[in-house]
């Protein structure tokens, strides 16, 4: 999908160098990009350029609702759990991203801001698509670990599994339990729940 990005002159984002201003500048170029976009369409900075997709197909809402019932209720105190749009920054690491599912310090991300801070996270949950497989399953895991997130949870629709990464570290996460679609699966601290995935369909 081509956007159009209003600042002159008019280009697709894939045509734009990489910026000057560095992440500052992509987080710009996002800002600018996303208040044009239509419902229904996210904006996240993946590999040093600003992606545009869809949020995840109406098809997809019983195992996001399953997620939110499942894990929110286990929760961190002053944690809640969204299943709507929000961009989450990395600065450290250059990357924004707004995930299918984010648990977080609902206090630390009330800010005026289309970008909330990453380290409010606590849980964060992603859905394969065929645009977003590839990131899903390795920078966001990658970026997702260094930054701290306790547990990244990722629905792999396409391949029907489900992969739960804990512990992160300044290298990524250091566990990862991978169960297929059916199953039951552990969610370690500060969770500390069973995710049950009966009834999905990949």
């Amino acid at each position: 999908m081509a956007v159009m990005v209003e600042t002159p002159p008019p280009q697709s984002i894939d045509e734009l160098p990489e910026p000057r201003g560095g992440f500052k500048e992509l987080c710009r170029i996002l800002e600018q990009v996303d208040a044009g976009l239509p419902d229904g369409y996210r904006t996240e900075i993946i590999g040093g350029k600003v992606v545009v997709s869809p949020w995840s197909k109406p098809s997809y809402n019983r195992i996001l609702d399953a997620l939110i019932e499942q894990l929110g209720a286990h929760a961190p105190e002053g944690h809640r759990a969204w299943g709507y749009p929000n961009l989450y920054r990395f600065e450290g690491q250059s990357k924004a991203y707004g995930p299918d599912l984010h648990i977080a310090d609902e206090e630390a991300v009330q800010v005026d801001s289309i970008f909330l801070p990453g380290e409010a996270l606590s849980l964060v949950g992603e859905l394969t698509s065929p645009s977003t497989a590839e990131a899903d399953r390795g920078e966001k895991a990658e970026v997702y670990g260094k930054a701290g997130v306790p547990v990244y949870v990722l629905v792999d629709v396409l391949q029907g599994i489900v992969v739960v990464y804990s512990n992160p570290s300044e290298h990524g996460y250091r566990a990862a339990t991978r169960i297929e679609f059916g199953g039951t699966v552990h969610v370690p601290a500060p969770f500390d729940c069973k995710l049950d995935t009966a009834g999905w369909k990949a």
